[in-house]
């Protein structure tokens, strides 16, 4: 039969009569110190003060996410102050952001167009003054550029952005997003020549992705949606220049 050796241990820290006249007489070392865990603290983020200034800091997918805070549900100021933060944020995300088409020089592109933030699409036209084809595809983006806000519509002067860019080529038009051009459509035909009209040159960018869809707005993100709002506006345009001159024939005859 095997032999089995026990050890006994008792708790942690306690000692012997014998061990403790021992230490005394400096035969054995000190005692050791009882093992002490350190104290518990709570995370980080816990220890932050939900107060107004920290609601102010976040996003509105972040403050989203606090739906199902209870620490928040259960004060009764900072929910009011949270649906507040949220209305301002969507208030803002619907207000234009630019409306014009921006004419740019040289050394405004890297900061107007390839440094655009990733949810902005950019339509560059490349153009020279007294060209006709590029006046009438100023024109129609002057339109577009009122109707849809959330695309961001410059002109450069084709030399001032690529050194001896020949003039048969122009118009020009670059679409750039996320950095990178994603289309680059040389002459008027692309738009349908010299009868080309806002919805031509609309429909055109549209092939080529959500170009002139808002892009704080996920249900118009889409191509098709965007090509459903195009679409709809052309729609609505022709229906509003109906009325209209049936109005005018109303005011003649009437005269």
């Amino acid at each position: 039969m095997g032999d089995y050796h026990f050890v006994y241990k008792d708790v942690e820290g306690t000692t012997t009569e014998w061990d403790d006249i021992q230490r005394r007489l400096g035969n054995l070392p000190p005692k050791p110190e009882p093992f002490k865990p350190p104290a518990w603290t709570p995370p980080a983020d816990e220890n932050v003060q939900k107060d107004r200034e920290w609601i102010d800091d976040k996003t509105e997918e972040e403050l989203l996410e606090l739906e199902d805070d209870s620490t928040l549900d259960d004060d009764r100021f900072l929910e009011e102050y949270r649906k507040k933060r949220l209305a301002e944020l969507r208030e803002f995300n619907s207000k234009p952001r630019f409306g014009s088409v921006l004419h740019i020089v040289g050394a405004d592109f890297v900061r107007e167009v390839s440094n655009a933030p990733p949810d902005v699409w950019v339509v560059v036209h490349l153009f020279k003054n007294g060209i006709q084809e590029c006046e009438l595809l100023d024109q129609c983006f002057e339109e577009l550029a009122k109707k849809y806000t959330g695309t961001k519509f410059v002109k450069i002067i084709s030399t001032d952005c690529i050194p001896k860019y020949p003039d048969r080529n122009l118009p020009t038009v670059l679409i750039y997003n996320h950095t990178n051009v994603k289309a680059t459509l040389v002459g008027l035909h692309h738009f349908g020549g010299r009868r080309c009209t806002p919805e031509d040159v609309a429909f055109t960018l549209c092939q080529y992705g959500p170009v002139l869809g808002s892009s704080r707005d996920d249900a118009e993100t889409s191509k098709d949606a965007v090509v459903d709002r195009v679409r709809r506006d052309f729609l609505e345009k022709i229906i509003s220049k109906r009325e209209q001159e049936e109005s005018d024939k109303s005011d003649d005859a009437d005269d």
